[in-house]
């Protein structure tokens, strides 16, 4: 990808993110999404899973409860899903040293507040959601 290109899709993804942003739940990967939210100074959850992985949905399960017992997770971040078949390849994941589908990373800015990789404890889950929520509200 030239930097036109990854100019052209920050710019357009900057120009949508905010209204996809307004009560969605979780929101699909585009390009230059994840960096127009970062550059607004959001608090991004970032799921990288594939449909058929059966980690993913375990972690989708413990992920989606967790933001059901405590709104203030949906008021302080924006979640996003990464499709690992369409871009496990892809800036999105290479950039970010990602090695496989059921990575979960939080980011705050430049920063990358914590990873778990294929794990599915609702504690450690639990513990990753509460660094996005502290980090959104300082």
């Amino acid at each position: 990808m030239n930097r036109r290109t990854i100019i052209a899709s920050t710019a357009a993804a900057a120009l949508i993110a905010p209204a996809a942003w307004a009560g969605a739940k979780t929101i699909d990967y585009t390009p230059g999404l994840i960096d127009a939210a970062l550059a607004e100074g959001k608090t991004v959850f970032v799921d990288y899973a594939a449909d058929w992985c059966s980690t993913c949905h375990r972690q989708e399960r413990v992920i989606n409860a967790i933001r059901e017992a405590n709104p203030a997770y949906d008021d302080a971040m924006i979640f996003v899903r990464v499709d690992w078949d369409k871009y496990g390849q892809d800036d999105v994941a290479v950039f970010r040293n990602i090695p496989l589908r059921s990575t979960l990373i939080v980011l705050k800015g430049e920063d990358e507040l914590g990873r778990i990789i294929a794990g599915t404890s609702e504690s450690d889950i639990k513990a990753l959601m509460d660094k996005g929520l502290a980090a959104a509200e300082s």
